[in-house]
């Protein structure tokens, strides 16, 4: 069946739970339901979940997302930022050359095919005309990854606005 976004009492998404777990939490009085899919009863009188707030809130330490080959490929949707290519050639771009300084932080990396990398060169994006897709910077977590990638898909458009950079 389906999955459900799991929000804290603060509206601040925490993970991404099975349909049953989302019950038995809404059925303990330990969540209430936001969003549900009206086509598809469990019950007469409930609907399938799709996402839930915990009525408590619960405190979740912050661990920040190592930057990573593949966490940046991932937050750019493994595609060029400069001409939107997809596929296998793809590398890292500093957006700020490291020879002029720039750093090896989120908000300098971006992902960028090897023709585009190598068209750019010890230039910044503007010097060289070659505009970003989308300004580089420091994604929320692995979770906004996932939710992220299932309302691309089109599996859960009703988690768009309780997700952040959607």
């Amino acid at each position: 069946m389906g999955h459900v976004l799991v929000l804290n009492a603060s509206y601040e998404p925490l993970n991404i739970t099975t349909w049953r777990r989302a019950m038995v939490m809404l059925l303990k009085g330990k969540a209430e339901g936001l969003e549900h899919d009206p086509g598809r009863v469990i019950r007469p009188d409930h609907f399938l979940p799709t996402v839930i707030r915990l009525r408590q809130f619960v405190r979740v330490p912050y661990k920040p997302l190592p930057l990573t080959r593949r966490n940046v490929f991932q937050r750019d949707g493994h595609a060029c930022q400069y001409c939107g290519f997809s596929g296998d050639q793809l590398s890292i771009d500093h957006v700020v050359p490291r020879s002029r300084g720039g750093t090896d932080a989120w908000e300098n990396v971006t992902t960028a095919c090897l023709p585009c990398n190598v068209r750019k060169g010890n230039r910044t994006p503007g010097e060289a005309g070659m505009p970003l897709a989308r300004e580089p910077r420091r994604p929320l977590g692995s979770l906004s990854f996932e939710a992220n990638r299932r309302i691309r898909s089109g599996q859960h458009q009703e988690w768009a606005k309780y997700v952040i950079g959607v």
